[in-house]
C-alpha cells in the first residue's frame, strides 16, 4: 500500500503537467482525492491490515492526500493567472494607435449670428437681459400703447393661452419689465424667441426670433439712435455698409423708423438679394414712446429713450445667403453642415 500511495503522487503530478483548463483540474482532483478517489479506496482496505501497519499507512495516506491537495491549490493559481494574463493580452490598448475623432456639434447658424450681434452690443455697453415667453397681455399690448381693438391684438395672428394671456408676439414686453426692475440710465438688449399665427413658408414661421434694443437716460435723441444702429451695421456687415432711414410708424415709439443697409452682395447696384433696390431692410426703431416711458415708471419729463427690433432670422438670412427660412428649423444635417 505504501508503494501504491507513491504512486498516486507521481501520477498526479504526471497528469498536473498536462492539464490546462479548470475542468480538467477538479475532474482530476475528484479521481485522486474524492469519497470514490483512490486515496480513499486504499484508506477502506486498513482493516485488512495488521495492527502495527495501519498506523503508517494512513500516516503515509494523509501525507500524500495533503501532498496532492497541495499541487493542486498551486496549479488552480497557475490556471488562474494565465486567465488573466490571456484576458489582459486581448484587452491590451496599443496608446500609440491613432484614435478615432469623434464628430462633435457646432454652432448653428442662428447662434453664429445672434453671439456676433450679443458680442457687438456688449462691446457698446449693453447689457443682455431676458424675459419669459408666455406673456402677459399687459406687457405684450397695453403698457407698449398698443389699445383695446389694435390689429396686432387680433386672434389670427397671435395665441392666446387665455384672454390675458398669451405667447409673446415680440420681444418689446422685455422693455417694460427691464424699466419696471432698473433705474435709468438702461442701455440693454433682449434676444429671444416670440411666436405669431404665420403659415410657414420660405420667409414666415409661427416661431421666430428677435432682439431688442432699449437706451433709456437724460438727453437721449435720434441722433443717438441712428449713430448706435449705423455703428452695429458697420460692425457686423463691414464698414463699407451705408444705412438709410425711412419713416415708419410703431404704437410704442415716436418718432419711428425702419433702417436699411446696402446690399452687402451687389454694393447697392441691385441684385436677386435686394430684389434689385440695392438696399435691404434690416430693423426698426424708433424714440420710445413717452406713454411706455410712463407705463415703465420711467419719468417722461426728465428722460428719453430710443428702442429697435431686429429679425434675427432676417439678419441670418441676408448674411449667408439663405433663401428659405425653414432650413433654420428643420435640422437638415447637409444644410448645418455648411457651418
Amino acid at each position: 500500500m505504501l508503494k501504491k500511495l507513491d504512486e498516486i503522487k507521481a501520477q498526479a503530478v504526471e497528469e498536473l503537467a498536462q492539464i490546462s483548463d479548470k475542468a480538467e483540474l477538479e475532474s482530476l482532483r475528484v479521481s485522486k482525492l474524492g469519497k470514490k478517489g483512490v486515496i480513499t479506496s486504499i484508506l477502506k482496505q486498513m482493516g485488512s491490515l495488521s495492527a502495527e501497519e495501519r498506523p503508517v499507512v494512513g500516516q503515509k495516506a494523509n501525507q500524500i492526500r495533503g501532498e496532492i491537495e497541495a499541487l493542486i491549490k498551486q496549479k488552480q493559481a497557475d490556471l488562474q493567472q494565465a486567465e488573466q494574463n490571456l484576458k489582459l493580452a486581448a484587452e491590451t490598448v496599443d496608446v500609440t494607435i491613432p484614435g478615432k475623432q469623434p464628430e462633435i456639434g457646432h454652432t448653428h447658424p442662428l447662434s453664429i449670428v445672434l453671439d456676433e450681434v450679443k458680442d457687438i452690443f456688449s462691446g457698446m455697453g449693453f447689457d443682455v437681459v431676458e424675459g419669459p415667453e408666455v406673456e402677459w397681455d399687459y406687457y405684450n399690448f397695453e403698457a407698449l400703447n398698443i389699445p383695446e381693438g389694435h390689429p396686432a391684438r387680433d386672434t389670427q395672428d397671435t395665441f392666446y393661452i387665455t384672454e390675458k394671456m398669451l405667447l409673446r408676439t415680440q420681444t418689446s414686453p422685455v422693455q417694460i419689465r427691464t424699466m419696471e426692475k432698473r433705474n435709468p440710465p438702461l442701455r440693454v438688449i433682449a434676444p429671444g424667441r416670440v411666436y405669431r399665427s404665420d403659415a410657414v413658408d420660405a420667409t414666415h414661421s409661427p416661431l421666430f426670433h428677435q432682439i431688442e434694443g432699449l437706451v433709456i437716460d437724460e438727453g437721449i435723441t435720434m441722433a443717438d439712435l441712428k449713430g448706435t444702429l449705423e455703428a452695429f451695421a458697420k460692425r457686423l456687415y463691414g464698414e463699407q455698409t451705408e444705412t438709410r432711414f425711412r419713416p415708419h410708424h410703431f404704437p410704442f415709439t415716436e418718432p419711428s423708423c425702419e433702417m436699411d443697409v446696402s446690399c452687402f452682395k451687389c454694393g447697392g447696384k441691385g441684385c436677386s438679394m435686394c430684389k434689385g433696390e440695392g438696399w435691404i431692410e434690416i430693423l426698426g426703431g424708433g424714440m420710445v414712446h413717452p406713454k411706455v416711458l410712463k407705463n415703465g415708471g420711467v419719468d417722461a419729463e426728465k428722460y428719453s429713450g430710443f428702442a429697435f427690433g431686429i429679425g434675427l432670422e432676417r439678419l441670418v438670412m441676408f448674411r449667408f445667403g439663405i433663401d428659405d427660412m425653414r432650413l433654420l428649423y428643420e435640422n437638415n444635417m447637409k444644410f448645418l453642415e455648411q457651418f
